[in-house]
């Protein structure tokens, strides 16, 4: 949106190619018949975001993507992104990336900055953030690469650290040079036709490459046919689709589109927006008399600003969509997402679907397309999840095995802009916060608790069928940090549990982990034994003291679904192994993300020391799922015992030594 500072109507245009071989027929690179050997779904269903699904294949990949949705004529949303500069601004942009995945967009792009140090590992590096969006958001990512003051070796280098990282997609640019003057890099590209080129030599088909066009011809060209043929060359040297430059009327465009179509590429686009001075200084073009005769006697004015830029925007969309020419648009976000998203649901194109492919969020790394089951420890914590399991050649699939050391890294840099909190001093101060948290009450200072260290975004709608137990017993001392309720035979289309295709019904038994003292824990041993064999039980101390009945070690399916011709598909078990490791990493978040918002020595911190070294991590699964869950009874057991004044006596003490019919060690 046009903003004095900010956000205007830029409309960019994205084309998808057919590329004609000699003999007339398609190449691979746009052959919808590949698209619908998929099993032939063109429907939105089938590609409107960019996680993966459950049985992903080959044609998982942004054109098949695009291909799809063309033929089905559902509008597609797309958004660009920028490196922010600074380690919190990095931290913002992945929860951005977050919620704005939420709406469903197509894919995002991430710009190349040559003076941010662009394919390094810092985390605001270009890289780095494309990097993040595929495996611990989920998002189909486009990272631009320049030419720019590079040479052959060194983008031969960023393009092999892309692939292992799992990106797919590269928009190839020459790039604005860094002074006032194009200088050339000996042993490098001059123009982005070399680069593709050379990404088509050196990888094949592994990416899927996009080029820049120019409605109006490049600043630099001779003319604007001129300017078209260079546009033909990028295309016949494997360019997959097209992201033109932005104009400001839709007539602009389908001037483009139409002058195009006698090169024998065909060609769908999508539109965008940025500010009007970023507009102006980056794009050399000139804002038309129109617009700026509207914002300058409102220039000092955001809200007027704000406003008529999104109007223009959805005049702008709408006169493009209308015109049958345009499968979808892309929006230039600036890194903000009021106005873009304003924008989207007044067209009817944000659309937050509340069914998942999984339970939980799904990287969009290609060798973790097969991976359809975790542990449960993990569920509010799943980039650390994805963190820890990055190095794995293969990931589970059909079942969690019994395994005696699965490889989890170590988790020791908490430093890692995707792994860190968003919890400030003034949202944790003591025990009641794990009550304001679940209440999403005010703290004692009047601030709202939206987050806790195991527990980074608010609530999920599905925690909330719990809310009220969970509040009780977190006033009572047993301060949790995951559960879910227990499920019989919801429809996978169900907004608040469901996941996976629709038609399918999912099952899951009720689940509770927290902390307590090892004085409630002496009390629900004793109560525990009651509820045997319907109760199954890990109870574990910061020193790795581990007390469970699970049978022979093995895993325990906790959430499964049934779908319409596949076989059960078990995406979360509590496995006593991986327990151990999540152990480590749960204990560790007292001291890493809380004790240490405060000074050594302060009462806070010594509060938090205390429960890190004495308290008790416990998980709790109800077998027993067709029935009410009995795991409320079985704490409400627990509290009673205690207010009996009755002795429980050292339960953990005898357990120790094997007493009691459970398992101890590790």
């Amino acid at each position: 949106m046009i903003n004095k500072q900010r956000v205007t109507p830029r409309y960019a245009r994205r084309m998808v190619n057919q590329v004609q071989r000699g003999d007339g027929t398609l190449s691979s690179r746009s052959d919808s018949s590949a698209a619908s050997a998929s099993g032939g779904d063109s429907s939105k269903e089938s590609s409107r975001c960019s996680t993966p699904v459950l049985d992903a294949d080959r044609t998982d990949r942004l054109r098949y993507k695009m291909r799809r949705r063309m033929e089905s004529g559902d509008h597609w949303f797309s958004l660009e992104f920028f490196p922010p500069r600074t380690a919190s601004g990095a931290v913002n942009l992945i929860s951005r990336f977050d919620r704005m995945g939420s709406g469903g967009p197509l894919f995002i792009d991430i710009t190349w900055h040559p003076s941010g140090d662009p394919g390094s590992d810092k985390e605001t590096s270009s890289m780095m953030i494309a990097s993040t969006a595929v495996n611990y958001c989920g998002l189909e990512s486009v990272l631009h690469l320049t030419c720019c003051n590079q040479s052959k070796d060194n983008i031969s280098r960023h393009l092999s650290k892309a692939k292992h990282l799992g990106l797919k997609n590269i928009m190839a640019l020459r790039g604005d040079p860094v002074g006032s003057d194009w200088e050339e890099e000996e042993e490098g590209f001059n123009y982005a036709v070399d680069l593709v080129k050379h990404i088509r030599s050196e990888f094949d088909d592994y990416f899927d490459i996009c080029v820049a066009g120019y409605p109006t011809g490049h600043p630099e060209a001779h003319s604007y046919k001129e300017d078209l043929i260079y546009l033909k060359e990028k295309v016949a040297a494997g360019a997959d689709f097209v992201i033109t430059q932005l104009f400001f009327r839709a007539e602009t465009f389908l001037k483009f589109e139409e002058d195009c179509r006698p090169s024998g590429s065909p060609c769908v686009c999508v539109q965008g927006y940025q500010s009007l001075r970023q507009l102006v200084k980056l794009s050399k073009l000139e804002v038309p008399e129109e617009i700026t005769r509207v914002i300058e006697p409102i220039k000092d004015n955001d809200a007027a600003i704000r406003n008529y830029g999104i109007h223009q925007a959805l005049e702008m969309c709408r006169v493009l969509l209308d015109s049958g020419r345009v499968p979808g648009l892309h929006f230039y976000t600036l890194n903000r997402e009021v106005a873009t998203m304003e924008v989207l649901r007044q067209l009817g194109m944000w659309q937050e679907d509340p069914r998942r492919p999984m339970p939980w969020a799904v990287s969009a790394h290609p060798k973790r397309k097969v991976e359809d089951v975790r542990p449960i420890f993990w569920g509010s914590r799943p980039k650390s999840y994805i963190y820890r399991t990055q190095d794995w050649d293969e990931f589970p699939n059909g079942r969690w095995g019994n395994s005696s050391s699965p490889a989890f890294g170590e988790l020791n840099d908490y430093y890692l802009f995707y792994l860190k909190s968003k919890s400030s001093k003034d949202a944790l101060l003591v025990f009641e916060v794990f009550t304001c948290y679940i209440a999403a009450q005010p703290n004692r200072k009047g601030h709202k608790v939206m987050c806790l260290p195991w527990n980074d975004e608010p609530l999920a709608p599905e925690t909330n069928m719990l809310k009220d137990e969970l509040e009780k017993v977190n006033t009572r001392g047993v301060l949790t940090i995951n559960s879910q309720p227990n499920i019989n035979g919801k429809p996978s289309t169900d907004p608040i549990v469901g996941w996976g295709p629709p038609g399918g019904y999912v099952f899951q038994k009720a689940y509770l982990e927290f902390f307590t003292s090892s004085e409630n824990v002496n009390a629900l041993l004793k109560v525990l034994k009651k509820y045997e064999p319907r109760v199954n039980y890990h109870i574990v101390n910061v020193h790795g003291r581990n007390l469970t009945n699970a049978p022979d070690m093995q895993p325990n399916a906790v959430t499964w679904g049934i779908f319409p011709g596949r076989e059960i598909v078990q995406p979360t078990v509590v496995d006593p192994v991986s327990f151990m490791f999540w152990k480590d990493e749960a204990f560790a978040l007292w001291i890493e993300q809380w004790a240490k918002l405060y000074e050594d020595e302060s009462p806070s911190r010594m509060i938090i020391k205390y429960i890190h070294d004495n308290y008790f991590l416990v998980n709790l699964v109800d077998n027993d799922f067709p029935l009410d869950s009995c795991l409320w009874q079985v704490i409400e057991d627990m509290f009673e015992l205690l207010q009996t004044g009755l002795d429980t006596g050292d339960v953990l003490g005898a357990l120790n030594t094997g007493d009691g019919g459970a398992s101890g060690g590790r």
